[in-house]
């Protein structure tokens, strides 16, 4: 009876954390569709080869080295031993967490939209998915874990918590991304004379569509990072809810209307829940949700019209910085003053967090100036005036129009 009982327990954690695995990975179609909608007619299919792409790359680059170095377990065995007891729960496991892991070169791929050359791009991602993310991974979630949450107890009072990777998934990809969009520079004609030219956007269906894809994966993204059966959380799902809301209303307002506000606030809220989603009342999570849309309303703002950054789908405020706001904002609603459940300290989420912008920044000037450097980033001038995807793809988004039929 009692085996019976822990085989059933073993397989519904293994189901569990499949079912988010595939939530998770379905975003990855939300993050191409919202970069196709994004960008101009020429980048269409480059954006969703990037994305796929990337994809495939993280999976092998994360399988062999990446998940090895964040958790200590490889998988260079024979398959029975893979399987072990547990009905290979770290396979799944492994895919669950690939899912975050290829988040990074998918997210910077909004930044970077455009103009960056094909192959280095790729590299760069396999880069940051093998080896840069999951270092950090480590030393917050990860086998490396103990001795930096241990400096934060004992200092602050609390470990750095991060639920669901506001700060160790967006904010490292997002303040990953700002040195690339920085060392490529603005596409061409994004600012002409130092005055501000906006580049229409192609397709708001298809951004729309992105952003829906996008926030029903994101419940696996929130809810499954229990990665058990048992630690299955309402408040995670309820939280979840209420801070895209509260994301999509704040960008109503603020924006006015701007149909690209209204659906980026949905993944602004989502983004700067993630960390703090296990501990923060319902209403404290519509206004962390909500004050990271504002952040990403004025921040595209400021980067695009007063700091002169075409990031074209504005992921470093998006991501980069909400990111770190999730991680600051769940030291303060988590805390039981405000409803929270407790347990969390402010200092240490402000180090923590700032630790990753850190650890981001470095990390993302190092590896884009050398590839920079060594083999180009930047597509020549009359490659992207012709746009990517004929020439690097062969092939327009709409083939029939370019025969006239």
């Amino acid at each position: 009876m009692e085996a019976s009982i822990e085989s059933l327990r073993v397989g519904g954690d293994v189901l569990f954390l499949m079912l988010g695995a595939v939530m998770v990975f379905a975003m990855h179609a939300g993050f191409a569709f919202l970069e196709v909608g994004t960008v101009r007619k020429k980048s269409q299919v480059n954006a969703f080869v990037k994305i796929l792409s990337d994809w495939s790359v993280s999976t092998v680059v994360y399988f062999l080295i990446g998940y090895p170095i964040s958790y200590g377990v490889h998988f260079l065995m024979p398959a029975s031993e893979l399987m072990g007891n547990d009905n290979g729960y770290n396979l799944v496991h492994f895919f669950f967490l690939l899912c975050f892991a290829a988040c990074i070169p998918a997210i910077i791929s909004g930044g970077i939209a455009e103009r960056a050359k094909f192959w280095p791009q790729v590299m760069a991602g396999a880069i940051f998915a093998g080896i840069s993310y999951p270092i950090f991974e480590s030393l917050i979630w990860g086998q490396n874990s103990a001795g930096l949450q241990s400096f934060f107890e004992n200092t602050f009072g609390a470990p750095f918590h991060d639920f669901a990777g506001s700060v160790v998934v967006h904010s490292i990809g997002g303040w990953l991304a700002l040195p690339a969009v920085l060392i490529l520079g603005p596409r061409m004609g994004r600012f002409v004379r130092n005055r501000s030219q906006a580049i229409p956007i192609s397709n708001i269906p298809f951004l729309a569509l992105g952003s829906w894809i996008l926030a029903v994966g994101w419940f696996g993204f929130n809810v499954m990072s229990a990665q058990k059966l048992e630690g299955i959380s309402g408040l995670v799902a309820a939280n979840s809810l209420l801070a895209m809301v509260g994301g999509v209303l704040f960008a109503l307002i603020a924006g006015k209307n701007d149909p690209g506000f209204v659906h980026n606030g949905a993944l602004a809220g989502l983004i700067a829940i993630c960390a703090g989603s296990d501990l923060v009342h319902p209403i404290g999570a519509f206004f962390v949700g909500g004050l990271g849309s504002l952040i990403f309303v004025y921040g595209f703002q400021i980067e695009q019209e007063k700091l002169k950054i075409d990031d074209v789908l504005g992921v470093w405020p998006l991501h980069g910085v909400i990111g770190t706001w999730g991680g600051i904002a769940a030291g303060i609603f988590g805390s039981t003053a405000l409803g929270g459940l407790g347990g969390v300290s402010f200092l240490s989420q402000l180090v923590g967090s700032l630790l990753a912008v850190g650890y981001a920044l470095i990390t993302g000037f190092v590896v884009y100036f050398l590839i920079d450097k060594t083999f180009g980033f930047r597509m020549e001038e009359e490659a992207e005036f012709t746009g990517p995807d004929l020439s690097i793809h062969q092939i327009h988004a709409y083939p029939e129009d370019r025969v006239g039929s």
